[in-house]
């Protein structure tokens, strides 16, 4: 493969910039009147703006998957076909981790069936942690992106690169060892070092 590095680094250094600017929406700036499908879709799509240009194309979520979810009970049932505050707060964190855990997963972090102040309580702090963990994302990817980047005072250690290839690849495995660490956790809930030992 063969890569523009300058084209690379201007690509990153703007999206680092969205992402410092960008945040999910607090839950009272979520809209509790009741919308339909179609008004899900838009809205999801404008609070979930952080995917790079490249990849907004795709389609982030449809309503053949909303549906789905509300039939496997990974979220409330809509109230006669309206979505309010805490179906989209759901939609939300459901679309922001479905790219790492499996649907299935989940619902084991944002169970159904408890009240709405819970479901406000795990969506406030959610966002908090996203905003958290973006921003050490984008110091992470700093650091290894420096060389390409062309930071002054880029860190010379080993996971640092100066090859796009090799910043997908860290990526790639950053991402898949995340994953694995999160459903580890996961699994291991109401357990203790006793149940695992035997």
């Amino acid at each position: 493969m063969s890569y523009d590095n300058p084209l690379i680094a201007a690509k990153l250094r703007r999206w680092e910039k969205y992402l410092k600017e960008y945040s999910l929406p607090l839950w009272e700036d979520i809209p509790n009147f009741g919308l339909y499908m179609e008004q899900v879709l838009v809205l999801l799509k404008e609070y979930l703006d952080y995917l790079p240009p490249e990849l907004k194309e795709e389609q982030l979520i449809t309503a053949a998957a909303i549906n789905n979810y509300v039939r496997n009970k990974y979220m409330p049932e809509p109230q006669k076909k309206r979505y309010y505050r805490v179906h989209i707060a759901y939609l939300v964190m459901i679309c922001t981790l479905k790219r790492s855990l499996s649907i299935a997963t989940l619902q084991k972090m944002i169970p159904v069936g408890i009240e709405e102040e819970q479901v406000k309580e795990i969506y406030s702090a959610y966002v908090r942690r996203h905003k958290h963990t973006a921003n050490f994302f984008i110091e992470q990817i700093r650091q290894i992106a420096g060389p390409i980047l062309q930071h002054k005072n880029a860190d010379d250690n080993e996971m640092s690169t100066s090859e796009t290839e090799e910043l997908i690849e860290a990526a790639a495995i950053l991402s898949g060892l995340s994953g694995l660490l999160a459903e580890k956790l996961l699994l291991l809930e109401g357990k203790t070092l006793e149940d695992v030992e035997k």
